[in-house]
C-alpha cells in the first residue's frame, strides 16, 4: 500500500512543484540582467507555434499564393502574444495555473470532463510530434516509417535526463533547437533570394483573402492552428518557475513585465520562422504547380532542380529534415510538462514524471503504429492522422481559451493586474472568432 502511495499521490500544492520558484532572479540589476533571468519559459511556449503540423500549410500557402498570406501569419502571431501574455500573468499573479483555476471554479464531474478534454488535446499534440519525428528519421536515415515511430519512444529517456539536470537546462535545450530551426530556414530562404519588396507588401491584409475560397481555406488553417490548448496551461505554470516575492506587488509586477518580454521575444522568433516557411514556399515553388501535400514532398522538392531551381541540393533537404526532427523533439518536452500540469490541476493526482511520459507515449504511439501497419507505411495515410489530431485540437481550444480570458479579467482574482476592459473584450472577440474558424475548419475537413 505504501508503494502505491508513492506512485500515485494527492497533489493540490504549487503548480509543477518540482520546478516552482526554483530559478533565482535578481532583486536589483539592469533591465537586461533581469530579462536574462526571466528568459526561458517563452521558448517552451514558442515551440507550439512551430509545430510540424503547420509546416505544410505555411509552405503550401506560399507556393499557391506567393506572399499574400504573410498578413495572416502576422495577425496570428499578434493574437498569440496577447493570449500567452494573459496565461503567464494569470499564473504569476494568482500562483495557480489555468488547470487549477478552472478546477477551482467547477464541480468534480465538470472538472473531470475538462481534464479528459485537455488530456486528449495533449495526446493529439503528441501524435503530431511522433509523426513529424518519425518522418524526419525516415528521411534522414532511410529506415521504414514503423522503425522511426518506435525510435520516438526513446525520447522518454531524454526528458528524464533533462529533469535531473534542472529546469534551466530544459529551457536552454529548447532554445537551442529553436535556433536550429530558425537557422535552417533562414539559410534556405536566403539561398532562394525572395523578392523583398513583395514580401513586405504581403504583410498588408488584402480583401482578396476573403474572396478567394482556396486562399481563405489556407488562411484559416494558419490562424486556426496557431493557438494550441496545452500552451495556455503550460505558460500559466512555468511562468511561476522564477523565485519572485509572491506577496510583494512590485515584485509580481516585475515578474509579469519580464515574463511578457520573454514571451513576446520568443513568439517574435516563431513569427519569423513561420514567415520564412511561407516565404520559402513562395520563392521556390510559386508557379511550379508542384504538389506539396506531404512533408516528404517538401523534402524531395528541395533536392529537385526542376522544382527548386539551381539551389536544389540534398543538403537543403537534409537540413529541412533536421529542422523537422528538432521541432518534434521540442514538442516532446512541452507536451509532457503540460500533461503533468493538467493532471495535477484538474484531478489533483500526481505520478512520477517518467511514468507520465511512458503512459502518454504508449497511448499516443498506439494509433500511429496501427495506422503504419494497416497502411503498410504509406506516408500520405499516416499524415492524415496528423490532420485529424489538429482537428481535435481545434475542438478542445474553446475549453481553455474562454476560461483564460475570464480569469485574467476577474478583479477578485487579479486585483490591479486584471485585464483592462478593451483587452478583456478584445480577448473575448478573439476567442469567439477562433472558435468559429475552428468549427468551420472541422466541418470542411469532413
Amino acid at each position: 500500500m505504501s508503494e502505491k502511495k508513492k506512485f500515485v499521490s494527492y497533489a493540490n500544492g504549487p503548480s509543477l512543484e518540482e520546478i516552482n520558484a526554483t530559478v533565482e532572479v535578481p532583486e536589483n540589476g539592469s533591465f537586461f540582467k533581469k530579462l536574462l533571468a526571466y528568459s526561458g519559459p517563452g521558448a517552451l511556449v514558442a515551440v507550439g507555434y512551430m509545430d510540424p503540423g503547420n509546416w505544410v500549410t505555411s509552405i503550401a500557402g506560399g507556393a499557391q499564393f506567393k506572399y499574400k498570406l504573410l498578413s495572416v501569419v502576422l495577425i496570428s502571431s499578434l493574437v498569440a502574444m496577447l493570449l500567452q501574455y494573459m496565461a503567464s500573468k494569470v499564473g504569476i499573479v494568482t500562483s495557480r495555473d489555468l488547470a487549477q483555476l478552472t478546477r477551482d471554479h467547477t464541480n468534480k464531474s465538470g472538472g473531470f470532463v475538462l481534464w479528459i478534454v485537455a488530456e486528449l488535446a495533449i495526446m493529439a499534440t503528441d501524435i503530431a510530434e511522433i509523426i513529424g519525428s518519425a518522418i524526419a528519421i525516415k528521411l534522414l536515415f532511410h529506415v521504414p516509417l514503423l522503425v522511426g515511430v518506435l525510435i520516438t519512444a526513446a525520447d522518454v529517456l531524454l526528458l528524464l535526463l533533462l529533469m535531473k539536470l534542472g529546469f534551466r537546462k530544459i529551457e536552454a535545450l529548447v532554445a537551442m533547437l529553436i535556433t536550429v530551426i530558425l537557422g535552417v530556414f533562414l539559410y534556405e530562404v536566403l539561398l532562394a533570394e525572395p523578392n523583398f519588396g513583395e514580401m513586405m507588401s504581403g504583410y498588408i491584409p488584402s480583401i482578396e483573402i476573403t474572396q478567394n475560397q482556396s486562399m481563405l481555406y489556407i488562411a484559416l488553417g494558419i490562424v486556426g492552428a496557431t493557438v494550441m490548448p496545452h500552451n495556455l496551461y503550460l505558460h500559466s505554470s512555468i511562468s511561476q518557475a522564477r523565485k519572485y516575492d509572491r506577496e510583494d506587488e512590485d515584485s509580481v509586477k516585475d515578474a509579469v513585465r519580464f515574463s511578457t518580454w520573454d514571451s513576446n521575444i520568443q513568439l517574435t522568433l516563431a513569427f519569423v520562422v513561420n514567415s520564412l516557411l511561407l516565404t520559402l514556399g513562395a520563392a521556390l515553388f510559386y508557379g511550379t504547380k508542384t504538389d506539396l501535400g506531404r512533408l516528404g514532398d517538401l523534402f524531395n522538392a528541395l533536392q529537385d532542380p526542376a522544382v527548386a531551381g539551381s539551389i536544389a541540393s540534398p543538403t537543403l533537404a537534409i537540413l529541412f529534415a533536421i529542422a523537422l526532427l528538432a521541432s518534434g523533439q521540442n514538442s516532446t518536452i512541452t507536451g509532457t510538462l503540460s500533461g503533468q500540469i493538467v493532471m495535477e490541476g484538474f484531478v489533483h493526482m500526481k505520478i512520477p514524471l517518467w511514468a507520465r511520459r511512458v503512459i502518454t507515449r504508449l497511448l499516443s504511439i498506439s494509433p500511429v503504429i496501427f495506422f503504419t501497419i494497416y497502411y503498410h507505411g504509406n506516408e500520405a495515410k499516416i499524415e492524415s492522422l496528423l490532420t485529424f489530431s489538429q482537428v481535435f485540437l481545434s475542438v478542445a481550444l474553446p475549453f481553455s481559451i474562454f476560461p483564460l480570458v475570464y480569469f485574467s479579467s476577474n478583479k477578485k482574482l487579479m486585483g490591479n493586474f486584471a485585464n483592462k476592459p478593451w483587452i478583456k473584450w478584445l480577448g473575448y472577440f478573439i476567442a469567439v472568432v477562433l472558435t468559429i474558424l475552428n468549427i468551420w475548419l472541422i466541418i470542411t475537413s469532413f
